[in-house]
């Protein structure tokens, strides 16, 4: 019995194109895919890696903290509607999460499984009620082979019992779709081998420092037989740990014996600057400059301000848009009015001078009302704060007594 056969009962295949290739072939690599290092790489082993496990949380808290609001296409422009709804979107999806922990945790899904999915409950009455994240492991997705519709379901498979709900049920964010346009890539296992070198390249920094910084050697000498070699051995290496355990740099050998070092050390391998390199390879996987994986080493004041828009601009925006059409479509429909918009503004949450800046600016040029203002910064509005204001200093040359010709 291989190791797989005792899955084929459950294994779906439902291609259109081609029957024979199941749509769940994409997770196998959840199991583990072997990278060329020989190492196992998985969405756990792969949180080993710091770079990794700092893009993650970073993008995943950043989308996670930007504020979400609903609005309505007007004839007069747009306007915020659906208190209700933008409450469970901005507030608490559930009894049981916040806005932050569900986004926080479906983000991490896209960033290490590489898809998320949540169910959306709705009353009797087709109003949303609560917004439930579903593990992405126990989740297939299936097209229904109906020519007519060409309808999808997510089924949810949970105590060996499947659940079926409607594609419109069910908010889905994959990393990247296959060509079957119904399973998807994962970071993770699509770039194993570099992660499995990271990986590799941080056991043998422990493995080196664990027998006290010396490299593997071997021990040549006037052996009489096998069996005092390996006792020899066994000696020489019993004693380079204790001399690390002790601190003490110096080991004795007896007269015609020699130690060389075989393989390459530390140094020589330039590992230092082999781990250096990884964080830049994770930094390109996840489309993040490096310094926001805390590598300064090339950073200055003037570059990092602009990797801090080219973040802006095109990193954290891919994943905005993507999560705003998502929500608009499954929550309102592709004929619908209203739509979902994230506040890409409240990254300026942390940076006073910037915010007040800006939003001094706003209100000058007639964009926002001062109670519009006082509202993103959780203050009550005011007496006559609801009226565009425009800056009154730039006026006809004429009207303060001089010539239009001089």
């Amino acid at each position: 019995m291989g190791l797989f056969d005792r899955f084929k009962k459950a294994e779906t295949r439902a291609s259109l194109e081609n029957p024979a290739v199941p749509l769940s072939a994409a997770s196998l690599f959840d199991w583990g895919g072997r990278s060329e290092s020989g190492i196992v790489v998985t969405d756990e082993t792969a949180l080993q890696v710091p770079a990794i496990w700092d893009a993650i949380n970073f993008l995943s808290g950043t989308l996670a903290s930007l504020p979400v609001h609903v609005h309505l296409k007007t004839p007069q422009g747009t306007e915020r509607a659906s208190p209700e709804l933008e409450q469970i979107l901005n507030v608490a999806p559930s009894d049981y999460d916040t806005s932050f922990e569900w986004r926080k945790y479906t983000f991490d899904q896209v960033f290490s499984y590489g898809r998320a999915f949540s169910l959306i409950e709705r009353n009797n009455a087709g109003r949303v009620v609560n917004i439930v994240p579903l593990d992405p492991r126990d989740v297939s997705v299936q097209e229904i082979p109906d020519f007519s519709t060409a309808r999808k379901v997510v089924q949810y498979v949970h105590n060996k019992s499947a659940k079926i709900y409607s594609f419109e049920d069910v908010i889905d964010i994959p990393w990247m779709k296959h060509r079957d346009c119904v399973s998807h890539y994962s970071p993770i296992q699509v770039n194993r081998d570099i992660i499995g070198l990271a990986i590799a390249a941080t056991k043998y920094g422990s493995k080196a420092f664990q027998s006290g910084g010396v490299p593997p050697a071997v021990l040549q000498g006037p052996f009489q037989s096998a069996a005092a070699a390996v006792r020899a051995s066994d000696d020489v290496a019993n004693t380079m740990a204790k001399l690390a355990r002790d601190g003490r740099p110096v080991m004795a050998l007896p007269l015609g014996h020699e130690l060389k070092s075989i393989g390459f050390n530390p140094e020589q391998m330039q590992l230092v600057e082999l781990k250096r390199f990884l964080i830049e390879e994770v930094a390109r996987i996840y489309s993040l400059p490096p310094t926001f994986l805390q590598d300064l080493t090339h950073g200055s004041f003037s570059n990092t301000e602009q990797q801090d828009l080219h973040f802006v601009k095109h990193t954290l925006a891919r994943w905005v848009r993507q999560f705003e059409q998502e929500l608009t479509l499954k929550l309102f429909g592709r004929s619908s009015d209203f739509f979902v918009k994230m506040n890409v503004d409240g990254l300026l949450r942390g940076d006073l001078k910037t915010r007040m800046d800006a939003h001094g600016r706003a209100i000058q040029t007639g964009i926002k009302t001062p109670n519009e203002v006082r509202s993103l910064e959780d203050l009550p509005p005011m007496d006559g704060g609801d009226n565009l204001m425009m800056q009154g200093a730039t006026v006809p040359l004429v009207s303060q007594g001089g010539n239009e010709d001089e």
